[in-house]
């Protein structure tokens, strides 16, 4: 291995997987918690974590909403990986912390004492709990938490602002990809001259909301939010993000296609932001020809999504949602202080109010 390879392999951190060797983080069994840092990575003192929707929803339904044994599942999680890595979802989430010790090659720009978010997955990333998770009663994707991270010199986090509370922020950032990728999306649509119409499966939620205030912002024409029930109708009419809201089960493919045709008819964008599985064929079928579906939930089967398209003959662009793009922090930070709509979605989520109380 050259020296330029090495420093390659450190900097993604092979040299913490234990098992099996040779793959990067983020398909290992198991990753090195060592708490002392390579040249390159940075130490976190944890403080919270955020898990994945769609990792939490999946706990929460095998154990039965118990929440101590949920508990008990992502302690064991960590314990045996070393990481937060659902097996079912293939998902962890991001965490909140303080910068503990910055190793002399580091070039993530973090000093000690930072507060800071994680912007890259759990599933990479080397974790180790000390407390138990005793403060954490297992019901709610915040999960208090006392232990240590190690961030690789390819990752990536953000420093808390100072305007927001700790936990509203960590939501936003939580998704902060979403938003932009919406954007990316329409400019892209915008740069022809033309402005797309744009469908948002899971429109009330954080990436949701997040995805059509950039849509909007980007030059969208037509905003479609679909939402599954009138509480959630409600909300995202009374945010305005959306032209038009739509009331479906976003898994029933058929209805779905029903609905939106006599809304205006296929989208020229659709995003997906749900965190239940089962809503590809609906996407697909949603959005015209020539259109543009961009999974953006970790509950996605991308196999039933590519040969759900071809089944329908769907001449339709399938895009995984990336939760990385340069600026996507600011983007969505951005949005949530100067968009009223969003920001009141966001307060209506249990634990990201104002107050500082957390998702």
């Amino acid at each position: 291995m050259t020296t330029a390879q090495a420093d390659t392999a450190t900097a993604l951190g092979l040299h913490r997987v234990r098992e099996p060797e040779g793959v990067l983080p983020q398909a290992a069994v198991r990753l090195d918690t060592d708490p002392r840092p390579a040249p390159d990575e940075v130490r976190i003192d944890v403080t919270c974590l955020n898990l994945d929707a769609a990792s939490f929803r999946q706990l929460r339904e095998a154990h039965g909403g118990d929440g101590d044994a949920v508990r008990a599942a992502v302690c064991a999680l960590v314990r045996d990986r070393g990481k937060m890595h659902n097996p079912v979802t293939g998902s962890g989430g991001m965490l909140i912390g303080t910068v503990a010790e910055v190793g002399p090659a580091s070039p993530l720009g973090l000093r000690p004492g930072d507060r800071v978010a994680t912007l890259v997955s759990l599933t990479l990333t080397p974790l180790a709990i000390t407390d138990g998770l005793r403060d954490w009663d297992g019901l709610s994707e915040r999960v208090p938490a006392r232990g240590h991270a190690i961030l690789f010199g390819r990752s990536v986090a953000a420093v808390l602002p100072d305007d927001l509370p700790d936990e509203l922020a960590l939501s936003v950032l939580d998704v902060c990809g979403a938003p932009a990728l919406a954007a990316r999306l329409v400019a892209s649509y915008a740069q022809r001259g033309t402005a797309p119409s744009v469908l948002v499966l899971g429109a009330s939620g954080k990436s949701g909301s997040l995805s059509l205030a950039a849509a909007r912002r980007s030059g969208a024409g037509r905003l479609t939010g679909v939402v599954p029930d009138a509480v959630e109708e409600a909300a995202l009419t009374a945010a305005g993000l959306a032209d038009e809201v739509v009331r479906a089960d976003a898994r029933d493919a058929v209805t779905l296609h029903a609905l939106t045709g006599s809304r205006g008819g296929p989208a020229d964008v659709t995003i997906v932001c749900t965190d239940v599985a089962g809503c590809e064929h609906a996407a697909i079928l949603a959005t015209r020809d020539g259109g543009t579906v961009a999974f953006f939930s970790m509950a996605t089967s991308f196999s039933t999504a590519a040969l759900g398209a071809e089944g329908m003959a769907r001449d339709v662009t399938l895009l995984i949602g990336n939760g990385y793009q340069p600026g996507h922090s600011a983007l969505a930070l951005g949005l949530v202080r100067k968009e009223p709509g969003v920001r009141a979605l966001f307060d209506r989520l249990p634990g990201t109010a104002g107050d500082g109380a957390v998702r």
